[in-house]
């Protein structure tokens, strides 16, 4: 009885959000920060980097490689991507329909009003340990009926304009009150290291065109370069160089497949002065050159 209820409600989720996507890959819905996903067909694993956002699949399932771990989230899961890591990730349609999900953005600025609001949770206890920049959770009736409430916003302008925000207030909410509310609570604890270390990532994230350094990110965090540099890598598993290297390229590739520039423009426009490092640093990340990727 109960497996049978889970699978109706994925259907009722599936059936608001296949109306949602006109084409594969991430779509804009009328509420900023919310997208629709679909896949028609498995996607073989590859490099990804997505903003902090959950992450909740109605239909098919992906798998994250993040270091030595990986997660599964399909409809029974949903995944918190607190901090911008770059991983791998594969994608597999259901035997029945395309992959559908939806990306929910965290918003920092709300999720520190509501923690403020709810104040210290009672028997809660701060992790000495960094948390973990990416975690999967079930999908429970709470969380489920959130996701839905939110879907039917979006089929209905005035109930979106008017709703919307109190609908991404209650998601959050409910997640701050789920199994995975520490990481969510790091985020904005502005005294922790990992608060400070994703002020740095947004720094860097609206910086990564330019010449940075170490010495900046640090001042960000208000760290010094050593302690950052290993705050830096526990979270996010890469070095600050290392991490820049990967935003550019990532950042790269959506600029080859997405507006057709040319090699020697997208080296230039992600922060590259020599297309030639550019070209040999990019083959060796996604084991294709940036011109195949083009003319892909």
């Amino acid at each position: 009885m109960l497996l049978t209820r889970h699978l109706d409600a994925n259907a009722t989720l599936v059936s608001l959000i296949q109306p949602l996507t006109t084409r594969d890959g991430f779509a804009p819905t009328p509420l900023p920060g919310v997208q629709v996903l679909r896949a028609s067909c498995d996607v073989a694993r590859g490099p990804q980097i997505y903003e902090p956002s959950l992450v909740i699949i109605a239909q098919g399932s992906k798998l994250a490689y993040l270091g030595p771990r990986t997660l599964e989230y399909g409809a029974g899961h949903y995944l918190i991507q607190a901090l911008p890591v770059p991983f791998e990730c594969e994608t597999f349609s259901a035997p029945d329909g395309p992959m559908l999900g939806v990306s929910i953005a965290i918003d920092r600025v709300l999720l520190g009003e509501l923690v403020l609001a709810m104040g210290l949770v009672a028997g809660r206890t701060i992790a000495a340990q960094t948390p973990e920049s990416m975690t999967s959770a079930v999908l429970d009736d709470a969380m489920r009926g959130c996701v839905e409430r939110l879907l039917r916003c979006l089929h209905d302008p005035l109930e979106c304009q008017v709703m919307g925000q109190a609908r991404l207030r209650e998601l959050l909410f409910v997640a701050l009150r789920g199994p995975q509310a520490d990481v969510l609570r790091a985020l904005v604890e502005q005294q922790g290291q990992f608060a400070r270390i994703a002020a740095s990532l947004s720094h860097l994230h609206a910086h990564y065109t330019e010449p940075l350094n170490v010495e900046t990110l640090a001042g960000c965090a208000n760290m010094s370069a050593s302690t950052f540099h290993e705050h830096f890598k526990r979270s996010t598993l890469l070095s600050p160089v290392q991490y820049l290297k990967r935003l550019r390229l990532l950042r790269a590739q959506q600029l080859l497949l997405g507006e057709g520039l040319g090699v020697a423009q997208v080296a230039h426009r992600v922060g590259y002065q020599s297309t030639s490092q550019f070209s040999r640093e990019y083959k060796r990340y996604f084991e294709r050159s940036p011109g195949d990727e083009r003319a892909a």
